[in-house]
């Protein structure tokens, strides 16, 4: 698990919780930066390799998303060989939206999302930043030879979608496709199928409208035709955090349907899925707090951990 304050620990069945494990990178703890995403490799018994993101101090104030490779000690408390694969540039002075989810993909590569941090909204336009984005690279943090912007100029070789805001959950479903997360402004959080060089639109358009209450963009909704829409919107907002596909024993009617992490809906949000489209929701746990992470255990549980400071949980939801 890791702490925003900078801390990754491992925790036992029984919830014991492990002192920090050391090696950890230098984090920016400040507004929604610090210790975000982790990730195990999908060979990670064999080879002890696990990835972090992390908001990286550069100086100043300001920060980047970055997101590194490390090796995890038999004994859980130590990383060695920590290796930056990928830094956003320019870092930016605002403590927000660093999106940072790493996802392994089927096909040996990692998705790294990343967010417009919070006064650079244009940047999710711009592929020549990492900003907004989603970003595919290999293990080392180079770009794999498929890439749609791979070659282009004025844009970065490891971009692989853009026109995001903040997306802070990805899950790759059955059919092997990558799917995310990503908060709205006032309304408008959405769930996306990303495409390889699709652009969905922020901030261009949105399905919900600036804090203020003024419009985004030209205050078109509708993304269709310039820009990819959504496959599901909320308005008002759940404040999307981590998401999984279900695949577990345990519930074995909802095989197949997304389960999402809700801060301001504070529960697990079930998503009925029918091909690609939404066509249910079920709010589970609710009140118990703001919903910032899921997976799923062996036995098909569900586990999930809260984000409330000193008071932060990690919780089971079972039968």
């Amino acid at each position: 698990m890791t702490e925003r304050g900078g801390a990754l620990r491992h925790v036992a069945r029984d919830g014991t919780i492990a002192a920090p494990i050391t090696g950890t990178p230098t984090v920016l703890a400040q507004g929604q930066g610090g210790l975000l995403d982790l990730a195990l490799d999908p060979e990670f018994a064999t080879n002890r390799l696990i990835y972090l993101t992390y908001s990286a101090p550069v100086g100043g104030g300001a920060s980047a998303t970055a997101a590194a490779r490390a090796t995890l000690s038999e004994d859980h408390t130590t990383l060695s060989d920590v290796t930056d694969i990928f830094r956003q540039a320019p870092a930016a002075a605002a403590p927000g939206h660093y999106g940072s989810r790493i996802t392994p993909l089927p096909d040996g590569t990692l998705a790294i999302t990343t967010g417009d941090r919070m006064r650079h909204a244009d940047r999710a336009q711009d592929p020549a930043t990492g900003y907004g984005a989603v970003l595919r690279v290999t293990r080392d943090g180079a770009p794999p030879a498929d890439n749609p912007f791979l070659g282009q100029p004025n844009a970065l070789p490891i971009l692989f979608s853009h026109g995001h805001r903040n997306p802070q959950g990805a899950a790759v479903d059955g059919q092997g496709r990558l799917w995310v997360l990503e908060h709205g402004p006032a309304g408008g959080d959405e769930l996306n199928l990303i495409a390889p060089g699709a652009n969905y639109g922020w901030p261009r358009v949105s399905y919900g409208v600036n804090y203020n209450g003024s419009d985004i963009g030209d205050g078109r909704a509708a993304h269709a035709p310039d820009f990819t829409p959504p496959r599901h919107y909320w308005d008002p907002v759940i404040a999307p955090g981590g998401m999984v596909f279900y695949e577990g024993a345990m519930f074995a009617e909802w095989q197949g349907d997304i389960l999402a992490a809700g801060l301001i809906a504070q529960a697990v949000v079930r998503l009925d899925l029918s091909g690609d489209s939404v066509i249910g929701e079920e709010r589970l746990a609710e009140a118990v707090g703001r919903v910032r992470d899921i997976a799923i255990d062996e036995d098909g549980s569900i586990l999930f951990v809260t984000d409330e400071g000193a008071r932060s949980r990690l919780m089971r939801l079972s039968r």
